[in-house]
């Protein structure tokens, strides 16, 4: 081949590369929107929101009559608006576009839909036991911080 078929075939690769790895970034991102959409991500970051407002009122009553303005503050910084586009980047950097189209496989199916709705409640029902057991056995706990009993 001739030096100019070569500059022009080197020339064409230099300007497919950029548009091949935009298109591979573009899919990438997409793989990743798609897990927030089928995990409900952007749902339970708002809900997030809501309980960490609601703790603050809880924690300090007076707070009721800025509850509007505490609210905005926490969707301003902790809400979807505010941390999508770095959660974005951060699943980018955790999964490659074939293991997101495998969770997202996943999570498509009538499994993965049980898995997201039925987790949550199920960590609630394990944290309800550990508390049980703890408060179970909180003589045994306050003997052993105390020095008086040593752990079985």
């Amino acid at each position: 081949m001739n030096k100019p078929a070569w500059t022009a075939i080197v020339l064409l690769l230099a300007w497919l590369a950029p548009q091949t790895a935009g298109a591979d970034a573009a899919s990438h991102r997409a793989a990743v929107e798609r897990l927030f959409m089928l995990t409900r991500l952007q749902q339970k970051i708002d809900e997030s929101v809501q309980t960490v407002a609601a703790l603050q009122l809880q924690q300090n009553p007076e707070l009721a009559r800025r509850r509007d303005a505490i609210t905005a503050f926490l969707e301003q910084h902790i809400g979807w608006n505010a941390l999508h586009e770095d959660l974005v980047q951060m699943y980018l950097q955790a999964f490659s576009e074939q293991e997101l189209e495998t969770i997202n496989a996943f999570y498509s199916s009538p499994a993965g839909q049980k898995i997201i709705t039925t987790l949550p409640q199920l960590v609630q029902q394990r944290n309800r036991l550990a508390m049980q057991r703890l408060q179970d056995n909180m003589a045994e706990f306050s003997a052993i911080a105390s020095g008086d009993g040593t752990a079985k």
